[in-house]
């Protein structure tokens, strides 16, 4: 965006955001949204109509009477997809402010179907009457009749920063979760240029028609921009958008601003996602999505397990559940569940998340069995790590992850990485938390790495000047390749020997009267009990000899001998000593000591794998033992030489340690120069002190 259009964008925001000032006091600060957003979309619908204005009212009088559809006919005279029939504007409603909420309902009710959906989302209605009874109407209207927001004055890409940087300001007000965020523009774009960066042929095909999907829309931009770009390669290209919304107001303003553009309206779905599915059964090119970070979906959680349960992988959800309160992996399930398949061309998916995703849940769990799926089915074509700051409510580090089911062969069975936290140039004036910026450059410098598909250091990258997108060669993209499974490992349950001794000690005394088994017990037989044991105890050191020492001593104090009383018995006077004999069970099984279990991470064989919900047959293969016991001989057992495998414990597992993998280690100053900055800093406080005391 030029510093021209910011200008435009931010004096418009700035006249449109002093028309709350009028609010202040009938409304609170965090209400403020429900007059400003609805009346901002309004009126650019008004801008928009002026020019065709008369030519509808005359042509809508000729029709008067007639009973065909008029929707198309009208539609064609406004040359937009929506019209209004009303003879008022808002110049001819200020003209008149005693009859002003009357005319200002008829003029919204006279609206096309599509555009009245729209301000119904915004209850506009209820504003109008209470703006009224507040004596505001008029002084409200009077300040959007002077704004212009004509397209020839304000564009559609304009407009949606416009929305965009309002919707900013009052979710401060209103302390919206940082979740709660919109995408920068710039961030897009990088997005759609690695989500379209295969297909440059496909794409500049004379009269190309592709689709597009976003599951949490928002006010539209992703899908604005991929609009936006796709017709700077082709001109001649046509990509319809489908998105789905959950917030009521950014549904009306994606809508109404997909009107403008002339794309169907009615592609835009209202609900939640996860529960109603807006699209069920579309497929599609693209899907593109920014999704709130750690959603909670406990709310919509029984019909997302029913459809998990139910469906299976033939569902959206059947890879797996995520932790309730973090929905990133159900988005990014049900955009897989909208790809073509293969043999109808596939499709790619680009969505953003915040680290959480790439590491999150131990082997088995939701979010694990998800990155299993997906790495198996070879669909994890790249990962991007974005800078931190870069959004505008939120400062947190961020992550493109970008998925395929049609992947070039050379990336085939291989997962890219590329680091380009470094890739930013710093705001003069940020934007909320946004105080960082991708620069066009750099966004050429990554979309090169990410297609070039070779491993690159970016330090030397920089320092070599290749290429030299950034301005003045500055910091460049790392780039890694690696197998899919290097992300994969087995997830080991480590045993060693439970080696106890047994004893009566005034611990294990005072440990044994305080259980409630035994404490039911009379004195005197706990005491029969005790004494009994402590003449018994001391050549005895098998479990299962004190066992029958303890089952002797109770039937001698006449007491039922039941196993959950005798096993307080023998723990109580258990004592581990790592120099006693393993204890075993009847049938003569080692136990293991819960207090010494450890748990290790196995990298996967080097083997083919696809993926297969239930893996217990491939744990039991020649490979994955193998790979186990190599594991044990190697870090183990020289260790730990009567360790022991429970293999009915083993879960594969995957995580993406993205971080560890770029990880550059820092030397330590050397310690004359700490001494010498320490010497300094003395000196520097000391002649402070005198200044002081003199």
């Amino acid at each position: 965006m030029s510093s021209g259009d910011s200008n435009t964008i931010q004096n418009h925001a700035a006249f449109i955001w002093s028309v709350a000032d009028l609010l202040r006091g009938d409304y609170k600060q965090s209400e403020y949204g429900k007059v400003i957003l609805p009346l901002t979309v309004l009126r650019r619908l008004d801008c928009v109509l002026e020019p065709t204005k008369q030519a509808v009212l005359d042509r809508a009088a000729q029709l008067a009477g007639r009973n065909h559809n008029l929707a198309p006919i009208l539609q064609k005279v406004a040359d937009e997809q929506f019209y209004n029939t009303s003879r008022f504007d808002f110049a001819t409603l200020v003209a008149a402010p005693d009859d002003l909420a009357d005319n200002l309902k008829h003029y919204v009710a006279s609206f096309s179907a599509s555009a009245r959906d729209v301000l119904d989302k915004f209850d506009f209605t209820t504003q109008i009457d209470r703006l009224d009874r507040s004596k505001l109407l008029y002084l409200v209207m009077s300040k959007f009749a002077e704004v212009d927001l004509h397209p020839d004055n304000i564009s559609n890409l304009e407009m949606g920063y416009l929305y965009e940087e309002l919707i900013r300001k009052f979710s401060e007000l209103s302390n919206e979760t940082a979740g709660e965020h919109f995408t920068p523009r710039e961030v897009i774009r990088l997005m759609v240029d690695l989500l379209f960066i295969e297909d440059d042929q496909q794409l500049t095909k004379p009269g190309a028609i592709k689709t597009i999907y976003d599951g949490a829309c928002g006010t539209g931009g992703m899908l604005s921009v991929a609009e936006d770009r796709l017709r700077e390669l082709n001109p001649a290209a046509s990509l319809q958008v489908y998105g789905q919304e959950l917030n009521a107001e950014t549904y009306a303003i994606c809508r109404s601003d997909m009107m403008l553009k002339g794309q169907d309206a009615t592609n835009i779905a209202y609900g939640n996602s996860f529960s109603e599915d807006g699209h069920p059964g579309l497929k599609v090119d693209y899907s593109i999505q920014n999704p709130p970070f750690g959603v909670e979906w406990k709310k919509v959680a029984d019909a997302v397990k029913d459809e998990h349960n139910d469906r299976g992988l033939a569902g959206r959800f059947g890879a797996g559940l995520p932790r309730i309160n973090d929905g990133s992996f159900l988005f990014l399930q049900n955009a897989i569940s909208k790809m073509k398949p293969v043999a109808e061309g596939g499709s790619r998916v680009a969505i953003v998340f915040n680290g959480s995703p790439l590491f999150t849940g131990a082997a088995g769990s939701g979010e694990s069995e998800n990155r299993r799926w997906i790495i198996e089915n070879d669909w994890l074509e790249a990962v991007v790590a974005l800078p931190d700051q870069l959004f505008y409510n939120t400062g947190i580090s961020t992550y493109f992850w970008i998925v395929t089911n049609r992947k070039a062969p050379q990336r085939r069975g291989k997962v890219q990485l590329v680091d380009a936290r470094n890739c930013f140039v710093k705001m003069r004036k940020s934007l909320g938390e946004k105080r960082k910026q991708v620069s066009d450059a750099q966004i050429a410098d990554i979309v090169r790495a990410y297609g070039q598909f070779t491993e690159v250091d970016g330090d030397v990258a920089a320092d070599n000047g290749a290429d030299a997108g950034a301005a003045n060669g500055g910091p460049k993209p790392s780039v890694k390749v690696f197998p899919n499974e290097a992300f994969g490992f087995l997830r080991i349950t480590v045993e060693r020997p439970l080696r106890l001794r047994w004893e009566v000690t005034d611990e294990g005394v005072e440990a044994l009267r305080a259980d409630k088994k035994f404490a039911k017990l009379t004195e005197d037989d706990q005491n029969s009990i005790i004494a009994d044991l402590g003449h018994s105890i001391g050549t005895h050191e098998t479990d299962a000899a004190l066992r029958d020492l303890t089952k002797t001593a109770l039937k001698r104090a006449d007491v039922d001998a039941k196993k959950p009383l005798v096993d307080a018995i023998v723990d109580a006077f258990a004592i581990r000593d790592p120099d006693a004999d393993p204890v075993t069970d009847k049938k003569g099984n080692v136990q293991p000591d819960p207090d010494l279990r450890d748990n290790e991470n196995v990298p996967l064989p080097a083997v083919p794998v696809t993926y297969e919900a239930e893996i217990d047959a491939r744990l039991e293969t020649i490979e994955y033992r193998s790979a186990i016991d190599d594991y044990m001989t190697a870090e183990v057992l020289p260790y730990v030489p009567d360790a022991w495998v429970d293999h009915d414990k083993t879960k594969v597992g995957y995580e993406i340690p993205l971080t560890r993998h770029f990880y550059t280690y820092t030397p330590p100053r050397q310690l004359d120069e700490i001494d010498a900055e320490i010497r300094q800093l003395e000196a520097e406080i000391q002649e402070l002190l005198a200044e002081v005391t003199e």
